[in-house]
C-alpha cells in the first residue's frame, strides 16, 4: 500500500523501531541506521536468560525489527554522515528518538536534513517534550503519569504493565501524526516536523481514569484488574477444574444471563445487586456469592455457555496457550535475521477493503 515511500529510521530501542516496522509492514522500504560502535541497537543484548548468548539479536530486538534494511554506520564519521545525507535526499520520512541535543551534534536535525530535502517528513519521539533533556524510560514514565499507581493491588503494591505501554502508546501517535503529514504534503507538498512525547502519550492515555479525577475528584485506586465504574468487571474466579476465568459484565441483561449459566439466578433478587452503580458498592459481597457457583462448574463446560448467549467472559490466558490459537497464529511474522528465523506479531492488524 505504501511501496512508494522512502523511511529512514535513526531510532534504536522499541518506540520508534515500532513506527519503523509499521510503515515496512505497510510495504515501504524502510533502511534503519544503528551505531556500529555500540554493535547496533542497544536492544540486540537486551536477551532473556533463556536465549542463546552467542546470537547477535535477540527475540526484544527482533519484536520491533521487521523487513528493514539495516546499516551500521558512526555518524560521527563523515564519510557515514554523508551516506545518510545521500539517503535523504530520496527519503519521504525519518524517524528519530535522539536524547536532547544530540540530533544537533550528529546533524541529524530537523532544520540540517530538510536542508538536503525540503518536503522531507521528520518524526521525533521524545520522553518529556523537546525542551527536556531528561533520560526516559518507560517505567519511570508509568510511574510518574499515574500508572502503576492505579495498576497492582493493596497487597502488591504499585505495578507496572508488563509491556512497555507507554513507547507503544508514543509509536501509535507518532505513527498517526505522520500519516497526518503525508496527506498534507500530498496536497501542498510542503514536509512537516511531528514531535510526540512519552508524556504527553501517557496522559492521554489515562481516558475515563483522568476524567474520574478531573470532575468528581476520584483518585483511582489500586484496584488491581477490578473496573472502578462497573461490576462485576475484571473480577476472576476459578472453576471446579482450578481454571481462572475473568468478567466483563457491563449491564443487567448480561448480569442476568450470567446468573442463568451459573445457576444463581435467586441473587436476582438480592436488593445490593439490581443496578451496576449497586453493584460496585456490594462487588465484595458479590465476588463472594459468585465464587460458589463458578467451582460448581468446569471452565470448558461455563464457557460454552458463555459463549452461546455472548456473555462477556474470558478465559485468563498464558502466551502458549494464546499462540495455540489459529487467529493469534495469522498475526505472527517469520524473518530471517542474521541468521536466525526471527517471529514477532504485527503491528498493522487493520483492514481496508472498497
Amino acid at each position: 500500500m505504501l511501496s512508494h515511500l522512502k523511511v529512514i529510521e535513526l531510532a534504536s530501542v522499541l518506540a520508534g523501531p515500532d513506527v519503523g516496522m509499521f510503515f515496512a509492514e505497510m510495504g515501504a522500504q524502510v533502511v534503519k541506521i544503528e551505531n556500529k560502535l555500540l554493535n547496533g541497537d542497544v536492544t540486540r543484548s537486551w536477551k532473556s536468560a533463556n536465549e542463546n548468548e552467542d546470537v547477535k539479536i535477540s527475540a526484544y530486538f527482533s519484536s520491533v525489527n521487521w523487513g528493514k534494511k539495516h546499516l551500521f554506520l558512526n555518524l560521527n564519521d563523515d564519510t557515514d554522515q554523508q551516506q545518510v545525507y545521500d539517503l535523504i535526499t530520496t527519503a519521504d520520512i525519518v524517524i528519530t528518538n535522539f536524547k536532547p541535543g544530540d540530533d544537533v551534534k550528529l546533524g541529524m536535525d530537523y532544520t540540517t536534513l530538510k536542508s538536503y530535502n525540503p518536503t522531507l517528513i521528520y518524526g521525533v519521539i521524545n520522553g518529556y517534550g523537546s525542551d527536556s533533556k531528561r533520560t526516559a524510560y518507560d517505567v519511570v514514565l508509568q510511574a510518574e503519569t499515574g500508572f502503576m499507581f492505579m495498576n497492582g493491588t493493596v497487597e502488591s503494591g504499585p505495578l507496572k504493565m508488563p509491556i512497555a505501554l507507554i513507547d507503544v502508546l508514543a509509536a501509535h501517535q507518532l505513527k498517526e501524526g505522520l500519516l497526518l503529514a503525508l496527506l498534507k504534503k500530498e496536497k501542498t507538498e510542503k514536509g512537516s516536523l511531528v514531535e510526540v512525547s512519552l508524556y504527553d502519550s501517557a496522559i492521554s492515555s489515562l481516558k475515563n481514569q483522568a476524567t474520574n479525577w478531573l470532575m468528581n475528584d476520584l483518585i483511582p485506586q489500586a484496584i488491581g484488574s477490578l473496573h472502578p465504574n462497573i461490576a462485576p468487571y475484571g473480577e476472576t474466579f476459578k472453576t471446579k477444574d482450578n481454571k481462572l476465568l475473568v468478567l466483563a459484565i457491563g449491564n443487567n441483561k448480561h448480569f442476568e444471563l450470567l446468573l442463568t449459566v451459573l445457576g444463581a439466578k435467586k441473587l436476582l433478587a438480592n436488593k445490593d445487586y439490581t443496578s451496576n452503580q449497586l453493584r460496585v458498592i456490594n462487588r465484595i459481597s458479590l465476588s463472594k456469592k459468585l465464587s460458589f457457583y463458578f467451582k460448581l462448574q468446569t471452565k470448558e463446560k461455563l464457557m460454552l455457555q458463555f459463549l452461546e448467549l455472548n456473555i462477556p467472559v474470558g478465559a485468563i490466558n498464558n502466551l502458549e496457550a494464546v499462540f495455540k490459537s489459529d487467529n493469534a497464529q495469522g498475526l505472527v511474522l517469520e524473518e530471517m535475521i542474521d541468521g536466525v528465523n526471527t517471529k514477532r506479531v504485527r503491528t498493522c492488524v487493520f483492514k481496508i477493503s472498497n
